[in-house]
């Protein structure tokens, strides 16, 4: 089994929304992916974003010039 690490998590309201981001992130190679929400976290469409706490600083930087909407951010352990 995986030990589990500190992680951002970035949820969504829709499906498309969560799809923009994957492509932004790759386009920008930007470390993360998208994994279902984490259980301890309720959002919309049931998908999120996973990265490393240290990528925070880009991919806000990202949503906000891909004029992406996120319904949520957590640091939590995954």
């Amino acid at each position: 089994m995986r030990e589990k690490q500190l992680k951002l998590i970035i949820t969504f309201h829709t499906t498309t929304s969560a799809m923009a981001m994957e492509q932004i992130c790759m386009e920008k190679e930007v470390a993360g992916r998208l994994i279902p929400v984490p259980r301890d976290i309720s959002a919309g469409c049931g998908m999120s974003w996973c990265a490393p706490l240290a990528a925070r600083g880009v991919i806000e930087k990202a949503v906000k010039e891909a004029d992406i909407e996120t319904s949520g951010w957590y640091e939590i352990m995954v």
